[in-house]
């Protein structure tokens, strides 16, 4: 099954004997719409790719995968919703062991160098088969985009007459509060995404300016907004809860660190960091990037648009 997230093309491919689509009990057919009911939106069929595009990622789901037990281990990285063990194998991929909140092992990733390639198996029940498939698809996706100018980020989006405002910020300070304020008081607004929106530099058609393209995508975190819409971005705002409402602008320095602490990165693997390090600056070139000092109330979100929109 061919996927469009922000743009690229991603394959998704499943055996037609495979024991993981037997014991969920549906045609194999029907089994990605059954365990990625968020990817529905990005469907897309293939008459609508052209013969010479080729995919950013190919992802083949398999019963089983033998752990690699001679990589050199990275790291265990706590994602909030469990622990994933990152090892460098020789080949130069990577080999990821995702576990859920109790600790159980439910997904086994590896891929190529540049995560073009991926082989995963997953297991459990079907809500813990659907966490795992979409934690390995994330990892896979934001690593093979970061070639291509393109960042999976941590934010909340909304589009206001055309344009999209992302909020960033760290978990609990309030980036989804804000959105849902901009929607309550603001009028011409929508929701786009709550959690992982994609963005893109992308050349206009001249090939001379380029420009920042804001995408929703498959992931959204608690709130279901799976919407197959892009738009372009006109900020990017770093949210600091304060005693009062005020926006300021970002230095660039300070501006490249809000846009890089909110994307997905591996800092021990140089090509990609540096890859991520200079869509960022890119991305500090094309939009504003600014902080918002605020209450959780509806003024903030007032003072934001008229700042942001001026």
């Amino acid at each position: 099954m061919n996927y469009l997230l922000g743009g690229h093309i991603i394959r998704i491919n499943v055996s037609e004997t495979s024991r993981t689509v037997s014991a969920l009990n549906v045609e194999s057919s029907l089994f990605l719409d059954h365990i990625l009911p968020s990817f529905i939106p990005f469907k897309i069929g293939d008459a609508d790719i052209s013969s010479d595009a080729q995919p950013l990622m190919n992802l083949t789901i398999v019963d089983n995968l033998n752990e690699i037990k001679d990589a050199h281990l990275i790291r265990d990285i706590d994602t909030g919703n469990g622990m994933t063990r990152v090892d460098r194998l020789s080949s130069g991929g990577y080999q990821f062991l995702v576990r859920d909140i109790t600790g159980f092992p439910c997904a086994l990733l590896q891929t190529s160098s540049q995560f073009s390639n991926c082989k995963v198996a997953i297991r459990g029940s079907l809500p813990t088969m659907r966490f795992a498939l979409n934690n390995a698809l994330m990892l896979s996706y934001a690593f093979s985009s970061a070639y291509y100018d393109t960042l999976l980020i941590h934010a909340s989006v909304v589009r206001h007459n055309g344009l999209s405002y992302a909020f960033t910020a760290k978990s609990g300070t309030g980036k989804s509060t804000q959105v849902a304020n901009w929607l309550q008081n603001i009028h011409n607004c929508d929701l786009v995404n709550d959690d992982n929106p994609i963005i893109r530099i992308e050349c206009a058609s001249d090939h001379k300016e380029k420009h920042a393209i804001l995408y929703g995508s498959p992931w959204s975190g608690k709130t279901p907004c799976y919407r197959n819409v892009k738009a372009p971005l006109a900020a990017l705002v770093m949210i600091k809860r304060d005693d009062h409402n005020e926006m300021l602008p970002q230095s660039p320095l300070e501006a490249f660190v809000t846009v890089l602490s909110a994307c997905s990165a591996m800092k021990w693997d140089t090509e990609l960091y540096s890859r991520v390090c200079k869509t960022s600056s890119l991305f500090v070139e094309n939009i504003q990037v600014t902080e918002l000092h605020c209450l959780p109330d509806a003024q903030s979100a007032i003072t934001a648009c008229n700042y942001l929109t001026k």
